[in-house]
């Protein structure tokens, strides 16, 4: 089917072409001979003119006529659709009109020294072919694009809007409009630099720099009264908080337009028109990464995902499948949200050895017979339980998935000779106020312990243990903008503990590639053994500014009537997470945005002894005896 479809679309593509050659062609020879008959005319008793009809001058044209069949043919006139004419077609209109008249006074003057053909014809023809062979074209374009009536159309029922940004972006957007029966009009430009102030792109004029909207609502070149902002291009954090800001006193809602690179050749009418996302106002801009040393790392090997369905653990799929590993192993204890990732991963990388496993990482057993199967070379520990004020009142499951669960896993590594074991832990784990810091504190010491162990020991074993800590991403599980949105889609209000709580945050994108940086640089040597590597995870964000911005970038209409409700402090939370001790020192490695700290180390036999004990209260769910172990285990938690 797609064989005969295919040899349809060359069949019409060519009988176009040919239709196309027959017209200019003919038009060639009428012109031609139109330009002698007003020559003839000019002297209607000459003898040329008594010939007009005669075998001499009926050569001449079918000479024209054929050399101009050929070279408008050859010259790649009908290469362009005439619906997108442009000024690259009028080129080879140039180029095919003169060659066409050059050939044919050389091949003239060569037959016949040029007898009985009068000079000022070869002039009149090559202009007229000039002015004539675009004019259809141009008429046609003009007639798919809506012509006069889209012109018309355009000042009554699109929607006019303010554009910020004044470049490419700007110029497409506006040229799809008017071609299409798209839904918005332009009807001024924001220059953010103002250099272009008081010129225009295609007819709509830059007003100058965003300081114009201040006077909004008098400037002459926006009484329009434009309903929505439309940013075409992309800004800093900062920039883009700046306009929205401004948007929210001009009551106006916000959109913008996807990156240049996503404008499909041919479908520019089809431009979306975007929300601005959460993303876009976070007060950091992603630095871009050297992705070599990861490629290195990933390529070939089999490699263990633990997690694998979460919000963390599935990005980390993602990207993992991107440096061609052999296989990628993806384990979770939830079957919905193994099967969502192990889809999504078929589909977009179907060629990928992939092999999904239902298994919790507390059952030691289980996931030991994974290792024996699969042979894992990488692992990369995401399981977790993550949800502070759940954890709170089920402290002991806690226990068994961060520290136990990790143990495991670790211990499992050491065991089946695993190249490097990346274990992501929390900021909440520095000085922790609640079970799931705690035990993601506890959990980090181990995995210490372990590398620190086999630094000194290589007999040990030769994985390399890598810790890499960092604070709330967006979208992630338990994360606070999903339940935001939620509450949004319910008309509100937006829950904030405190008006004074902040959090670092940063987009789960991000958070993975530098996870696999720190996996990289950790596992090429053990100069760092036993550090934690932090994620430079730029500025604390205000809550409560979040649950603002959130409802300023649904709808400016929404922004009076959605409330933000004060609930106050959760068990557990705290108003100011922090990403490592005080007293420990930051060291800079050679990616940016990646840092490392040495927090106190455990002794590995110690706390081997005490993981034991911790292991027997679960499993006796002795909670008191647990938490008070805990406690003394992670002697910075704080309840």
């Amino acid at each position: 089917m797609r064989k005969r479809n295919f040899h349809l679309s060359i069949f019409i593509l060519v009988r176009r072409s040919w239709l196309a050659l027959c017209h200019d062609a003919l038009s060639a020879g009428l012109v031609f001979s139109f330009a002698l008959f007003l020559r003839w005319q000019f002297e209607p008793n000459g003898a040329e003119f008594s010939s007009f009809f005669g075998l001499v001058v009926g050569r001449q044209i079918v000479l024209f006529l054929l050399i101009a069949t050929l070279v408008f043919w050859f010259t790649g006139m009908y290469r362009g659709v005439w619906r997108y004419a442009s000024l690259e077609d009028l080129m080879a209109i140039f180029r095919g009109v003169t060659l066409t008249v050059l050939l044919f006074t050389l091949i003239l003057f060569l037959l016949s020294r040029g007898e009985n053909l009068p000079r000022t014809a070869i002039v009149v023809t090559w202009l007229a072919l000039m002015v004539y062979l675009p004019l259809p074209r141009i008429l046609y374009r003009l007639w798919r694009d809506g012509g006069i009536e889209n012109i018309f159309r355009l000042k009554q029922d699109r929607i006019p809007v303010l554009l910020i940004g004044a470049g490419d972006e700007a110029d497409i957007f506006i040229h799809a409009m008017r071609r299409t029966k798209g839904a918005y009009r332009a009807v001024a430009i924001v220059d953010v630099g103002g250099k272009r102030t008081g010129q225009s792109i295609r007819r709509v004029p830059i007003i100058g720099s965003l300081a114009v909207l201040q006077s909004y609502s008098s400037h002459e070149s926006i009484r329009n009264s434009p309903q929505r902002i439309i940013i075409t291009r992309s800004y800093s954090p900062e920039r883009m908080n700046e306009i929205l800001q401004i948007a929210e006193k001009l009551a106006l809602p916000v959109s913008r337009l996807p990156p240049l690179g996503d404008f499909s050749r041919g479908t520019v009418g089809e431009i979306e028109i975007k929300p601005i996302n959460i993303e876009d106002l976070l007060n950091r801009a992603q630095k871009p990464l050297d992705n070599s040393p990861v490629e290195s790392l990933i390529k070939g090997r089999r490699i263990l995902v633990t997690g694998a369905g979460g919000s963390i653990g599935s990005e980390l799929v993602r990207q993992l499948a991107r440096f061609n590993p052999e296989s990628i192993i993806l384990l979770d204890s939830s079957e919905y949200v193994l099967y969502l990732i192990d889809l999504e991963i078929g589909e977009t990388y179907p060629s990928l050895n992939r092999c999904p496993r239902l298994a919790d990482v507390r059952n030691y057993g289980a996931v030991e017979t994974i290792f024996k199967a699969f042979k894992p070379e990488l692992v990369f520990h995401a399981a977790a339980l993550k949800h502070v004020p759940l954890v709170e009142i089920n402290p002991l499951e806690a226990i068994e998935t961060n520290v136990l669960g990790t143990k495991n896993i670790a211990d499992l590594c050491k065991k089946h000779g695993v190249l490097a074991m990346v274990m992501i832990s929390s900021d909440k784990a520095v000085n922790p106020t609640n079970v799931m810091g705690a035990t993601k504190r506890l959990a980090e010491s181990w995995c210490q312990a372990l590398d620190r162990l086999v630094a000194i020991n290589p007999k040990e074993s030769e994985c390399h243990y890598i810790t890499v800590r960092f604070g709330n991403v967006l979208g992630s599980t338990g994360s606070v903008v999903p339940l935001f949105e939620r509450q949004l889609a319910q008309g509100g209000p937006l829950t904030v503990t405190d008006p004074a709580m902040t959090r670092y945050f940063m987009t789960i994108r991000e958070a993975v590639s530098l996870v696999l940086q720190a996996a990289a640089f950790g596992a090429a040597d053990r100069q760092h053994a036993g550090k934690i590597f932090i994620l430079d995870m730029g500025k604390p964000v205000k809550i409560i500014d979040l649950a603002k911005r959130m409802i300023q970038l649904r709808s400016s209409s929404l922004a009076q009537k959605i409330e933000i409700k004060i609930t106050g402090i959760r068990p557990g939370e705290k108003l100011h997470e922090e990403l490592m001790h005080r007293g420990e020192e930051l060291i800079p490695t050679p990616t940016e945005g990646l840092l490392l700290v040495a927090p106190r180390l455990s002794d590995y036999d110690e706390l081997s002894l005490e993981l034991d004990r911790l292991a027997d209260l679960v499993r006796q769910q002795d909670l008191p005896a647990a938490m008070k172990l805990l406690a003394r285990l992670v002697p910075e938690y704080r309840s």
